[in-house]
């Protein structure tokens, strides 16, 4: 008999954990299994789920939506579930929502999405038509950011045997992404949404017109540099994902410059740190390290800021390396 686990990440979201638990448990086709994925909460998130007979706790550090998407799957395969359905932990599936999922399961030959809709505004949406759609009559409403490929996605493992699993080097944005473009662009595995399965989410809060605060802008970090591994996975052509990545940096600048008053020219230079690490593929950047960066930089005038790099060349090229002392005979 094939088994179905509902795969929820949650990091310090009790409230709405609670919500999405109460409506996986309401389901009219119940799941064999629910699984969190407790990424590293430091509310009572640990305490409550330790209390819940039916659901399977897995904790572990915070690792991201990355991490957090990448054990769940892991551990789901590990315990031979043919289908893994994804949600965050702010997510609120309708009562029937697996149930219309499981209508069109295939075996793996496409991956199935809810459609996702903006909770904080979902009497001014337009509902889709009773039958499913494909990814091309839903691109719009699934890549628009108010959706993602790990909100109401049910995977078959014959999907995750092929693709693999998302990379948790990226933490943070992007990810859900990268997935999906892995799925459809590296391994042709077409993505319907099915009309009937809906899933309420709040919306993508980020607006490049609104002003964003230097110091603790930890995210933007991942939003940047993750975006040149999302292209490269979108276009199988380095050079045409080269290209979109160079126009997204200039657009993102001239947006900072038009929309930023405050830490302008700070937050210009800040974006080379993310490129620069995007170019070279480094990955080792924690919130952590970003946000110390940002708070020691934002103590920093901007002048001083914007000498730094320039200072550091000079220092690297002018003096030498310091040789080690040869030992004393």
């Amino acid at each position: 008999m094939k088994k179905t686990i509902a795969l929820v990440v949650s990091y310090n979201r009790l409230p709405q954990l609670k919500q999405c638990i109460n409506a996986l448990r309401n389901q009219t086709k119940q799941p064999d299994a629910i699984l969190v994925v407790n990424n590293g909460s430091s509310d009572y998130t640990s305490v409550w789920l330790d209390k819940q007979p039916d659901i399977i706790h897995h904790y572990q550090d915070n690792s991201g939506t990355a991490g957090g998407y990448h054990a769940g799957l892991l551990w789901a395969m590990q315990n031979r579930y043919d289908w893994v359905w994804c949600m965050d932990d702010d997510g609120l599936p309708t009562v029937n929502a697996l149930e219309q999922l499981m209508q069109h399961a295939d075996d793996g030959n496409s991956l199935l999405s809810c459609v996702v809709i903006n909770e904080e505004d979902k009497s001014s949406l337009v509902w889709p038509s009773k039958s499913h759609k494909t990814l091309t009559d839903c691109r719009q409403q699934i890549l628009s950011g108010e959706a993602h490929p790990f909100n109401g996605t049910l995977l078959h493992r014959r999907i995750i045997e092929k693709v693999g699993y998302p990379l948790t080097h990226l933490f943070y944005w992007g990810v859900e992404r990268e997935y999906l473009y892995r799925i459809m662009h590296q391994f042709d595995i077409p993505v319907k949404t099915i009309g009937d399965s809906v899933l309420y989410h709040p919306p993508f809060h980020y607006c490049h017109k609104e002003e964003w605060d230097y110091a603790t802008s930890w995210k933007m970090y991942f939003y940047i540099r993750n975006r040149y591994r999302v292209l490269q996975s979108k276009y199988s052509n380095r050079l045409i994902a080269l290209y979109h990545y160079v126009y997204f940096i200039a657009a993102f600048c001239l947006s900072v410059f038009m929309y930023q008053k405050q830490n302008l020219v700070k937050k210009i230079l800040f974006v080379f740190w993310p490129m620069r690490d995007a170019f070279l593929s480094r990955y080792h950047a924690t919130p952590a390290i970003i946000r110390e960066n940002l708070q020691k930089k934002n103590k920093q005038s901007a002048f001083t800021v914007l000498l730094h790099p320039f200072k550091k060349l000079i220092l690297d090229f002018f003096i030498p390396v310091r040789l080690p002392e040869a030992p004393s005979s």
